[in-house]
């Protein structure tokens, strides 16, 4: 299936999948291997940092590699690309899905390069699956004291259908009180889920994605799905695990120099994690 298909079914089957940030193979392998046990749709994404150290190339051979061994539908995104020119490199690179963050532009300028890039991605492979957002998320894939959500961050409701319909987008990121990493206690603030009601209702053929999944409440992650959310980010919960899992095998076996076997328990770690959010979001068992 292309990309805008597995979306699709995941859109009529009522449930949502899981996009699982990478920046290593480890990382990787940890994702696809869980998603293969749960028999679960997967998405994996880099952003433009992540991509930089993976390298651009080389995360699209190893999801190719991997999606051709275990037999999974993979999306590929190029997460928060800021750029055209970020997003044209991924797209060119072979990458499955593209996301073009402008958040931080003004409304007309966003819709102006969502425009551009969502033109350039279709031409080049009509499959691909494309997303803009709209609304600005606080925070960044790390661990805050506290973030404070203002009414401006929001999605506005009124801008929601012209920006769908200028830009022809496949999915719509959403700002509804979601935030990029965790605050300290791993409880960020409660969604807006009034806000994504009325969105969905704006927009029901787009795609709704629920960018800082991570730290968001299990309660509220099940309402957003049942009006229309269709995929959640996740990745500051992966990168705690995977850390601090190899913080802690070091300083038990401080001798240790393989790093297959140092790497062995961030491996489990990150499985543990995905397989939650897999079970949760509701896409286990469906493939």
């Amino acid at each position: 299936m292309s990309s805008i298909e597995i979306m699709k079914k995941a859109q009529m089957g009522k449930y949502a999948i899981g996009q699982f940030n990478i920046s290593t193979n480890e990382q990787l392998k940890a994702v696809i291997e869980a998603a293969k046990d749960l028999k679960s749709p997967i998405i994996i994404g880099t952003s433009e940092s992540e991509r930089k150290f993976i390298g651009i190339n080389q995360a699209v051979a190893l999801v190719k590699s991997w999606q051709e061994q275990v037999g999974l539908p993979i999306i590929l995104n190029a997460d928060h690309c800021k750029t055209f020119e970020s997003a044209k490199e991924a797209i060119d690179a072979g990458y499955s899905a593209v996301h073009f963050d402008g958040s931080e532009l003004e409304f007309e300028e966003n819709v102006k390069i969502t425009k551009q890039f969502v033109e350039y991605a279709k031409s080049k492979n009509p499959d691909i699956l494309v997303e803009g957002e709209l609304g600005y998320l606080r925070g960044g894939s790390e661990i805050h004291e506290k973030i404070e959500i203002k009414s401006e961050d929001l999605t506005k409701l009124k801008q929601t259908k012209e920006f769908v319909e200028k830009t022809g987008i496949d999915s719509l990121a959403v700002a509804i009180g979601n935030i990029h990493g965790v605050e300290m206690d791993m409880k960020n603030p409660p969604l807006y889920l009034n806000r994504l009601e009325e969105i969905q209702k704006a927009v029901p053929e787009v795609f709704l994605v629920l960018h800082g999944g991570s730290g968001t409440s299990e309660e509220d992650i099940k309402r957003a799905i049942e009006l229309g959310i269709v995929k959640i980010n996740i990745n500051t919960e992966l990168r705690i695990a995977y850390s601090k899992s190899i913080g802690k095998t070091i300083r038990k076996y401080p001798e240790e120099v393989k790093p297959y076997k140092i790497l062995a328990l961030a491996v489990e770690e990150v499985k543990k994690v995905v397989r939650k959010k897999v079970d949760l979001f509701g896409s286990k068992g469906k493939i």
